[in-house]
């Protein structure tokens, strides 16, 4: 096939689930495709574009400039967002020149596939109806989430607002796809009984075996490890509701119970939990994610906003880290609670389940044996990328 691919940015450096999921799909489709990728190249991912020859034939770069968040002239952009019809996760993201190229090449080229990467781009799509939507996630739960979350009346205000831009524009680019590809049946789910649309399957989620299984069982560091990127919200939520609610009470059987935060671009407030408590260590951006993995006991993902499918959780098993989450860390996974994962949602529930695992060496290996036998039987990226390719 010849498939024409558009994204929001290049996928190196690799530091997002987003990321991981298309980079390690494309890389196999190009082995038997032709890729020709377009994408906006955004300054905060040097590199980006050299690097595209890894999965694509041929990439078409598109300059474009996203302020960083907390910046004045995310300020700005934020402030004028106010008055869009458009989300301002995807008016940040709109580009004239982008669609322009698309138009070009479609013209240009005859392809077998056009596939719109994740929603943001849609915008530059000049007909969707001739474009497969990879929905990496329900974006409007994640917006719900966050509002039903917030910490303040001017937060929730400001959530309420994204939420109901983001779910009229996620049904229109919905509704006018030729079909939409999800990552799990629990978000094809959501989008029929949101949107009303039929033309949808999903694919799994994968995991790379070969890169996350260690050579040996080491002796873990740590206690708790929590890896994901920390510029993001829910995770930015997650490990704030873990250590103000679930940490204290492990604390109190354990006092002396670490945590490993790692994960790039962490904020001010991320970074302070570590400033005001030397068992909490920070990492910020890290080369490698696994040895953080493997030298820990216990992996958490205590999410409480979120869509799609967490990498994170097959990551883990594939390193043969047991693993605490909440029901929405997990949402969309094929595990089963009590066997191959702890699922808790409540801190007290939470703690419980973390202090089983810290508490039992002999268990924590038996579950991370049975969780790493499903991911490495069923959940390897080849055959993931397979079943795309059927799909396209």
């Amino acid at each position: 096939m010849k498939i024409l691919w558009v994204k929001s940015d290049f996928l190196h450096p690799t530091t997002k689930g987003g990321h991981i999921r298309t980079l390690e799909t494309l890389k196999r489709l190009h082995l038997r495709h032709e890729i020709h990728y377009v994408a906006l190249d955004l300054a905060e991912q040097p590199g980006g574009v050299e690097r595209s020859c890894e999965y694509c034939t041929k990439a078409y770069p598109i300059s474009h400039s996203a302020p960083a968040r907390g910046s004045i002239r995310f300020g700005m952009q934020l402030a004028v967002s106010l008055l869009s019809p458009l989300p301002l996760a995807v008016s940040r993201y709109r580009s004239d020149e982008m669609r322009r190229q698309v138009e070009t090449l479609v013209g240009a080229e005859k392809f077998d596939s056009i596939v719109c990467d994740f929603l943001f781009p849609a915008t530059n799509m000049p007909d969707l109806g001739a474009t497969v939507l990879f929905q990496h996630n329900v974006e409007a739960l994640i917006w719900k989430r966050q509002m039903d979350n917030a910490v303040s009346p001017a937060h929730r205000l400001y959530f309420s607002g994204q939420y109901d831009r983001m779910l009229r524009y996620e049904a229109q680019v919905c509704r006018g796809a030729k079909s939409i590809i999800a990552v799990s049946a629990a978000d094809v789910h959501a989008m029929r009984s949101l949107y009303g649309v039929s033309r949808i399957a999903s694919v799994p989620t994968g995991v790379d075996l070969d890169y996350f299984a260690p050579s040996a069982r080491p002796t873990p560091n740590a206690d708790l490890v929590f890896a994901g990127s920390m510029d993001w919200m829910p995770n930015i939520d997650g490990i704030q509701w873990f250590v103000e609610e679930v940490l204290p009470l492990i604390r109190k059987r354990r006092p002396d119970c670490s945590l490993v935060i790692a994960g790039r671009s962490p904020t001010p407030d991320i970074l302070r939990l570590a400033a005001k408590d030397s068992r909490i260590r920070v990492t910020g951006t890290v080369s490698d994610i696994r040895p953080y993995l493997w030298e820990s006991a216990v992996s958490i993902v205590p999410l409480r906003i979120g869509g799609g499918t967490r990498l994170k959780i097959y990551e883990a098993m594939a390193a043969k880290i047991p693993i605490v989450s909440t029901s929405i860390g997990a949402e969309g996974l094929d595990i089963r609670n009590g066997d191959d994962i702890h699922i808790a949602d409540s801190p007290a529930e939470f703690s419980e389940r973390c202090m089983a695992l810290l508490d039992d060496p002999t268990g924590r290996i038996r579950m991370a044996d049975i969780a790493f036998s499903i991911v490495a039987s069923r959940y390897s990226w080849e055959i993931v990328s397979r079943k795309f390719e059927e799909l396209l």
